[in-house]
């Protein structure tokens, strides 16, 4: 199959392409580069630089084979700065995926695969979370994925595409046989932080609140190896080939760990230890935020195989302790 991969240069894109081409996949990337590193990038992939702000660059690399499917990873993605800087989020989220599709529809690439988020639900009415839960975002990050997943249903109906929109959890870990990649720069999520510390790059972590009514009193979340989310997305791709059916699903593991359970962990599988300060709880951030990925196993057969805590952090200590020496992070 020939799958077109925009942000296939990041953090899930690059783990994406991995698992794409073991499968035998014959794969081109598209990205911008301004999160993504060409330290990712795989030997002899077609690799095209350009923003999905540019209808010129997304046509060039649109119309250079006949792609059955297109894996859309290109966002930003950090709910606090969507808060702060809208119109950044509004212009390459939303404009950058209307673009996207757009292109898709002219240059005959009926199938996309879009990186949606948990964050579309907005603060959980109820635990686990399945897809009938309503859809109320609560920062401008969730609210421009649903944008694109509405619209999407949209050019369905007016111009035959076919979608998956894959709402994730928390994304964590890495390939430790890979250990090539590229770790990000300048993190917003626990696990990077609480690696960061751990390699001294960091003081501290902050960690906010301890009165959560939670079993150490941390904030729990879902986290979803980004091996298992790889091997989803290339699943919904056969799904919507296979059955000419859009598919909007969750993508995490239905367990979940809290802010200290990641730091003992981190602490006992690193042999360093983790530099903590509790602040003030964070407005909004509910207990406890668990996915039901019951719709993914009974449509597309999957569900998470690596997503034990102790692979999670195992892989991940791998990857940021190898770059630590050799990228120097």
């Amino acid at each position: 199959m020939k799958i077109l991969v925009i942000g296939g240069a990041g953090y899930i894109g690059s783990h994406f392409v991995l698992e794409a081409i073991k499968k035998g996949n014959k794969i081109t990337v598209f990205d911008d580069l301004s999160s993504g590193s060409k330290l990712n990038l795989h030997d002899n992939i077609p690799f095209y630089k350009g923003s999905t702000l540019s209808k010129k660059e997304l046509d060039e690399v649109m119309s250079s084979d006949d792609f059955d499917a297109l894996v859309h990873l290109a966002a930003f993605k950090a709910a606090g700065e969507s808060m702060l800087n809208p119109v950044k989020y509004a212009s390459n989220n939303i404009i950058g995926g209307l673009n996207l599709i757009e292109s898709c529809v002219k240059n005959n690439i009926k199938n996309i695969i879009f990186s949606s988020s948990a964050a579309v639900y907005g603060t959980p009415q109820y635990t686990p979370i399945d897809e009938d839960h309503p859809l109320l975002p609560i920062n401008y990050y969730g609210y421009s994925k649903l944008i694109i997943e509405q619209n999407l249903k949209w050019f369905s109906k007016l111009k035959g595409i076919r979608y998956a929109s894959l709402r994730y959890f928390n994304a964590a870990g890495y390939d430790s046989d890979c250990k090539k990649f590229k770790v990000e720069s300048d993190p917003q999520n626990l696990i990077p932080l609480v690696m960061e510390v751990a390699l001294e790059k960091r003081d501290h972590l902050e960690v906010y609140g301890d009165d959560y009514s939670t079993h150490d009193g941390t904030g729990i979340r879902d986290y979803i190896h980004v091996k298992d989310l790889a091997e989803g997305h290339l699943t919904s791709i056969d799904y919507i080939i296979n059955n000419n059916k859009n598919l909007e699903i969750n993508l995490g593991t239905g367990e979940g760990f809290s802010v200290l359970d990641i730091i003992k962990k981190t602490e006992v599988i690193s042999n360093k230890k983790i530099n903590y300060v509790i602040s003030k709880r964070r407005d909004g951030d509910p207990d406890i935020v668990l996915s039901s990925s019951d719709k993914a196993k009974q449509l597309i057969g999957w569900s998470p195989k690596r997503s034990d805590l102790d692979n999670i952090i195992k892989s991940s200590w791998t990857t940021y302790s190898y770059n630590m020496k050799v990228n120097k992070l």
